[in-house]
């Protein structure tokens, strides 16, 4: 079911195929995507990614879908429904999305690191009923506002269940990338939580973490290379 047609214009993909990898889009001094076996995913994984998220070096969209046989990566504004992303029949209760809202869900439950919340924003009762059904979860990938113009674009997010995390720890991006919420992680750090707790596999987010970490080691390598070529 892994979906990554979306992944790039063919006119892109044809002037940019030896600077990049055909599987993540990154140089190849960035690539970290050998040796990645898919995992065999119950809860599938759907990345929407708005169309001008341009981080090309640093982003983990794609990096995260190739970690799951059930993944989707679509790349867009809009779609009608959840059934014609997927391109067959699904009902939107049954999915989750990564919700955009305050942080009040996480006052109200501090011990718990996903918090399933209504539409005011408050902390649903039941939370372990509320999370066992669920048959997919949807990230929203982009900045803060691309991210924000993505919910409000697709109607049919309304009808899902909506997630909030409470992460322990801040995002390993560090310095690397500022986040505008200390609650603010990564897509393949999101995925990775939500995947592992959902499925109870905690070796789903040991996976994704070291792929991560393994790609900001890269990062710093390759940046602190340039730097002294600069100063050659």
């Amino acid at each position: 079911m892994s979906d990554q047609s979306a992944a790039a214009p063919p006119q892109a993909a044809a002037a940019d195929s030896e600077a990049e990898c055909p599987r993540c889009r990154k140089p190849p001094a960035l690539c970290v995507c050998a040796g990645i076996v898919p995992i065999d995913n119950k809860v599938t994984l759907m990345i929407l990614q708005h169309p001008q998220e341009q981080d090309r070096e640093l982003g983990t969209s794609r990096l995260a879908a190739l970690h799951f046989k059930h993944a989707l990566f679509k790349i867009g504004l809009s779609w009608p429904s959840l059934s014609k992303i997927l391109g067959r029949a699904a009902e939107p209760q049954r999915w989750a999305v990564l919700y955009l809202g305050s942080l009040k869900a996480q006052a109200l439950l501090p011990d718990r690191e996903i918090v399933v919340v209504n539409r005011k924003g408050n902390a649903v009762e039941q939370q372990e009923e509320a999370l066992r059904h669920i048959e997919g979860i949807v990230l929203l990938d982009g900045t803060w506002s691309q991210a924000k113009a993505l919910w409000w674009r697709n109607a049919w997010m309304l009808k899902c269940k909506r997630i909030v995390l409470a992460p322990k720890r801040p995002s390993r991006y560090g310095r690397l990338r500022r986040e505008p919420r200390r609650d603010g992680l990564s897509t393949i750090e999101a995925a990775a939580m939500l995947l592992a707790r959902l499925e109870g596999k905690p070796e789903i987010e040991a996976t994704l973490t070291a792929s991560f970490e393994r790609l900001l080691v890269r990062y710093r390598e390759a940046h602190l290379a340039e730097g002294g070529r600069r100063r050659h």
